[in-house]
Order: C-alpha cells, then sequence, then structure tokens
C-alpha cells in the first residue's frame, strides 16, 4: 500500500462509475472496498457492506449518471448502512451532483435539489465533494461541510496542449449567462470573448399559462354576482410586459478564429449544435466545446457527429463510453487525480486551499 494512504479509511463505490473509482483508489493507492450493489426481484435496492468500516473515515463516490433515481437511492442506502456500522464519517464523492440543475421554482414545482440535500445529511453525510455544481449558490442547500472542486484548470492545460494556434481563438458563452464563466477563461488565456444572445423559436406553443388558473379570479362582470367575494379594489395593476428573447445573434468576432465554447454541462447537445452553427455561419473555421459533465442523453452523440462542431471536450465526471463509440469527435479529460487528492487533503487535515489556486469565483 502506497504511504499515501492512511490507514482508517475506506473508499465505496456504487454501480454509477466503476472505472473513475479504479481511477481514483489507483492515484490513493488503496483499493476499492468491498460492497456489494443490486436490485431486488422488485427493483428494491439492496446495498451489503462486505468489510468492516467501525471507526473509519468512508469515502462513497458516485455520480449522476443514467439511471439517476436509482442512483441515488444506492447513494443514500450506502450511506445508511456505513452509518448504522458505526464508521466514523461518511464523505460523499459525487463529482456530478443528481439534481444539480433543479435550483429553481417553476410555476407551481419545487427545487428538488434542497430535497436531495436533505436526504443526503439524514442518510448519514457529513461533507460532500463535488465538482463544477450548476448553481454555486445551491452549496447553501448542504447543511454539511462542502467542497465544490473546479475542473477549469484541466481545460486550461487542454487548450494550451491540443488546440492548434490557441493564441487565434475566441472563447464564446452560448448564453449571457455563461459570459462570466467564458471571461474567466479568457482573461487566463489572453483571449478574446463572444457571446450569443436570444433563443431559436420552437414552433410548439406553450398553451398552459392560459389555463393553469393565473386568470382568477373572474371577471366581475357576472350575471349573479357572488356577494361573499371581492372581485376589484380599484384601479387594475400594470399589465407588465412577458419577456421575450430576440432570435439568436453574435456578439463579438469569430471570423477566421477557433471558436472554443465552455459551459458546465451538456446534456442532449441541441444548443450546442446549434451555437455551434451560428459560429460557422459568422467564419469561424473551427468550433470546439468543453464543458464539465458530458452527460450527452438521448441522440446527443449522433447530433454532434452529424455537426459542424469539430471537437466536444468533457471530463470523465459521467460515464460516456457508449456514446464516444458512436463518434470521433468527443474526447475525454480525466479528473480522476483531482478527487483523490481532495480525499487525501481531507483525510490527513490539510488544507484544501492548494486546490483553488488561480481558480476564480466564475470557474
Amino acid at each position: 500500500m502506497d504511504q499515501r494512504a492512511k490507514p482508517g479509511m475506506v473508499l465505496l463505490a456504487g454501480n454509477s462509475h466503476p472505472s473513475l473509482a479504479e481511477e481514483v483508489a489507483r492515484h490513493l493507492g488503496v483499493g476499492v472496498g468491498s460492497c456489494l450493489v443490486y436490485h431486488n426481484t422488485n427493483r428494491e435496492t439492496m446495498v451489503d457492506i462486505q468489510e468492516s468500516v467501525r471507526g473509519k473515515d468512508v469515502y462513497i463516490l458516485q455520480t449522476a449518471a443514467r439511471n439517476v433515481n436509482d442512483i441515488i437511492m444506492e447513494l443514500l442506502i450506502m450511506a445508511y448502512a456505513c452509518k448504522t456500522s458505526n464508521c466514523k464519517n461518511i464523505i460523499g464523492v459525487l463529482p456530478c451532483l443528481p439534481y444539480s440543475q433543479q435550483t429553481k421554482m417553476k410555476r407551481r414545482g419545487n427545487i428538488s435539489l434542497k430535497l436531495v440535500a436533505d436526504m443526503c445529511v439524514k442518510a448519514g453525510f457529513d461533507h460532500i465533494i463535488t465538482l463544477d455544481l450548476h448553481s454555486k449558490e445551491s452549496q447553501a442547500f448542504f447543511s454539511c461541510r462542502m467542497d465544490n472542486l473546479r475542473a477549469s484548470p484541466f481545460f486550461l492545460q487542454y487548450i494550451i496542449e491540443h488546440v492548434p494556434d490557441y493564441h487565434n481563438a475566441v472563447i464564446v458563452a452560448k448564453s449571457p449567462l455563461g459570459a462570466r464563466r467564458a471571461t474567466s477563461f479568457a482573461d487566463r488565456l489572453r483571449l478574446g470573448i463572444a457571446v450569443l444572445h436570444g433563443e431559436f423559436k420552437d414552433l410548439c406553443v406553450d398553451e398552459r399559462d392560459e389555463d393553469d388558473g393565473r386568470a382568477s379570479p373572474p371577471p366581475p362582470d357576472q350575471a349573479v354576482p357572488d356577494r361573499t367575494r371581492i372581485y376589484t379594489i380599484g384601479p387594475p395593476l400594470p399589465p407588465g410586459f412577458s419577456k421575450e428573447k430576440p432570435p439568436i445573434y453574435l456578439v463579438g468576432d469569430v471570423s477566421g478564429k477557433t471558436a472554443i465554447m465552455v459551459d458546465d454541462i451538456i446534456d442532449d447537445a441541441k444548443s450546442f449544435v446549434n451555437a455551434a452553427q451560428v459560429l460557422k455561419d459568422n467564419g469561424a473555421c473551427k468550433v470546439y466545446a468543453m464543458a464539465t459533465h458530458g452527460i450527452l442523453s438521448r441522440d446527443a452523440a449522433k447530433l454532434i457527429e452529424e455537426s459542424c462542431i469539430d471537437e466536444v471536450v468533457v471530463t470523465n465526471s459521467v460515464p460516456h463510453d457508449t456514446q464516444k463509440s458512436k463518434t470521433k469527435k468527443i474526447k475525454t479529460v480525466d479528473v480522476s487525480i483531482l478527487l483523490a487528492e481532495a480525499i487525501r487533503r481531507i483525510h490527513n487535515k490539510e488544507s484544501m486551499s492548494h486546490l483553488f489556486r488561480n481558480v476564480t469565483m466564475e470557474d
């Protein structure tokens, strides 16, 4: 066993990303702990910790892969099994946090990540390690310690080493919300930025606004008014104006340059494909898409292969071997050493600030 691997530490992994767990264990000089996670005949999640965790720090690695709801149950039951086995601390290593995009209230919906956070703490987690949260403010949902690591240094290194003539490149934000991230990349690479604004119009009209009850109370001109209800309070309220984005257009110059789009998540890839087409139409010679979490759901691989995107660069925070087999445009950056170093520092009670050197809040 490597000298860096202190006694009293156990690394467990669910079924979401076994290869990443093996890489992290290799960097730490330890083996992945013996833990059996499977589904019963009625699809109930079963967990069997097959080694002693009493009095030890347990690190559970799980990430948001395909069957995200099964993954959450595996994570919670594994943590609870360790808690009831009298372990010392439970640290969740969640490179791609499940439900991390559900952080805003929409219509009569809910903020699902808050519920996931409460369940994680209730299951026994003392500490959560994650990577490039979709919304950094969502760390406040967790009442346990939390470290949000950054993958930007790996992307910057990739650009310098693998993008030909990167000095003639432009960092692109595919929406105004991503402009701060693009600026952070551009400042460190001494490059310019461009921003895509607007949206592609969808032919499907959302009619829910017309029948979701927002027109109540009823108008006052009823044949038989109900005297128990108040229908008016005087002058009408200001009507307000609906928010409507213009057709998509580019702010900045990419003509004759390499366009590098940066974001935190690439899911179904449609927005990246549409943005790449706009960049090509504006004269970009090459288009790269970089995102920390390559979820690549549905027909994302096929869309990327048929699009004008020259290369998609993602980390291995989420397994995507199947998608890579469908197109040669997808490249992977390994961040297992970052997760391993975070685990080592936490276990040895060392400062985490070294992992945030030259990393800005906008990353």
